[in-house]
């Protein structure tokens, strides 16, 4: 009976496992919205933000989960972007330390300047969780669109990911840290 129930847990894992895969987020097509967030820690992610910002595609950005000792020059200088670009349209969220606090971190930014809609800009393996956990921390009546970043994460880092997903999904659904 044990065994059983552990083989049925297992395939249902291993199911689950590939329809994350099969289902991970590309690159969003054209789509205004408010703002943009970024999430660091990932390759590409600030680069697509930025050239989001540039094409017009929101109107300010959240870099969230920025270093102390980071300042706005020191990211114009190294994603060679105009410093006027930082100045004017681009904010450092310096509170973040993990998923769930750059949720929470956005959703305060998003609060103070009412946006109504934003796309959050990570990577494609991450997204999932990311946006779960944003959608989460801002409540209905933000649309919060998700622009995942492609990359080529090893298979443990899947792994780990879907499993964090996974745990939080639950949580969330049971009412725990929500």
């Amino acid at each position: 009976m044990i065994v059983r129930l552990l083989a049925m847990l297992g395939i249902g894992w291993a199911l689950g496992f590939a329809a994350f895969m099969l289902a991970l987020p590309g690159a969003l097509k054209p789509n205004t919205t408010d703002a943009i967030v970024v999430p660091t820690g990932g390759a590409g992610r600030i680069d697509r933000g930025l050239a989001l910002l540039r094409a017009r595609q929101a109107r300010r950005m959240l870099v969230t989960g920025v270093g102390a000792g980071v300042r706005p020059a020191d990211l114009a200088r190294t994603y060679r972007v105009p410093a006027r670009v930082f100045a004017c349209c681009v904010d450092l969220g310096r509170e973040a330390v993990d998923t769930r606090s750059n949720a929470e971190e956005t959703a305060a930014w998003v609060r103070r300047h009412r946006f109504r809609s934003v796309r959050l800009v990570t990577s494609d393996w991450h997204l999932p969780r990311a946006r779960m956990e944003l959608t989460a921390a801002l409540g209905p009546g933000v649309i919060v669109l998700g622009d995942g970043v492609g990359g080529t994460p090893r298979l443990g880092t899947l792994v780990n990911e879907y499993d964090k997903w996974l745990l939080r999904r639950v949580a969330l659904w049971f009412g725990i840290g929500g």
